[in-house]
C-alpha cells in the first residue's frame, strides 16, 4: 500500500498525460503531490523528509514547465529527485555518520553493519542509474516513450531491485537471541 501511495502522483501523471498532454499531466502531478502531503497531515501521519523534497522538486520543476510552457523542466525532475536521494544517502553515511537505509529498515530486519553499508551503496548506485536512464529516455526518445518509462520502466526496475536486495539481505539476517 505504501508503494501505491508513493506512486500516486506518478500514476495520475501518466493517466493525465494519456488523456491530455504533458502540461495537463504536470499540473495533475503537482496537485496530486500537494494532496498527498495534505492527506498525511490531515491524518496526523509524519511526512518524511524525502516526501517534502519530492514535493519541492515537483513544484519547482513542474511550475517552470507550466509557466515557461517547456516540457524540458518536467523531464529533468526525476533525475534531480534520484540524484537528491543518492546524495542524501552518501551525505548521511559519510558526512553525518548515519546510514539512512538502516534508519528506514533497521526496525524490520537486523543485519551486520557491513551489509547495511553495502545496501546503502547499492541504493546510491541504483538511484544514479535511474537518474541517467531518465535522461536517456527524456532526451533520446519521444515524450510518450519517456512517460511510459517514467511509470513502467522505473517502477519495474525498482521492483526488481527491491526483490534482488531482499534475496541478498535474507542471507545475512541476524537471528534474535531471545
Amino acid at each position: 500500500m505504501k508503494l501505491l501511495f508513493d506512486m500516486f502522483p506518478v500514476i495520475l501523471f501518466f493517466i493525465a498525460f494519456k488523456m491530455g498532454d504533458i502540461f495537463v499531466a504536470t499540473g495533475v502531478a503537482i496537485a496530486a503531490s500537494l494532496a498527498q502531503i495534505a492527506w498525511l497531515k490531515l491524518r496526523r501521519h509524519p511526512v518524511e523528509n524525502m516526501q517534502w523534497v519530492s514535493l519541492g522538486i515537483i513544484v519547482v520543476f513542474g511550475g517552470m514547465t507550466l509557466v515557461l510552457h517547456d516540457e524540458t523542466f518536467i523531464k529533468w525532475k526525476p533525475t534531480v529527485l534520484y540524484a537528491a536521494f543518492a546524495i542524501a544517502l552518501l551525505v548521511g553515511r559519510y558526512m553525518m555518520g548515519r546510514n539512512l537505509i538502516t534508519a528506514m529498515m533497521g526496525k524490520q530486519v537486523r543485519l551486520p553493519e557491513p551489509v547495511w553499508d553495502r545496501l546503502n551503496i547499492a541504493w546510491v548506485v541504483f538511484f544514479v542509474v535511474l537518474a541517467v536512464l531518465n535522461l536517456v529516455f527524456a532526451f533520446r526518445f519521444s515524450t510518450d516513450v519517456w512517460v511510459n518509462f517514467k511509470l513502467f520502466g522505473s517502477l519495474g526496475l525498482t521492483v526488481l531491485f527491491v526483490i534482488a536486495q531482499a534475496f541478498y539481505f535474507s542471507r545475512h539476517v541476524l537471528e534474535d537471541e531471545s
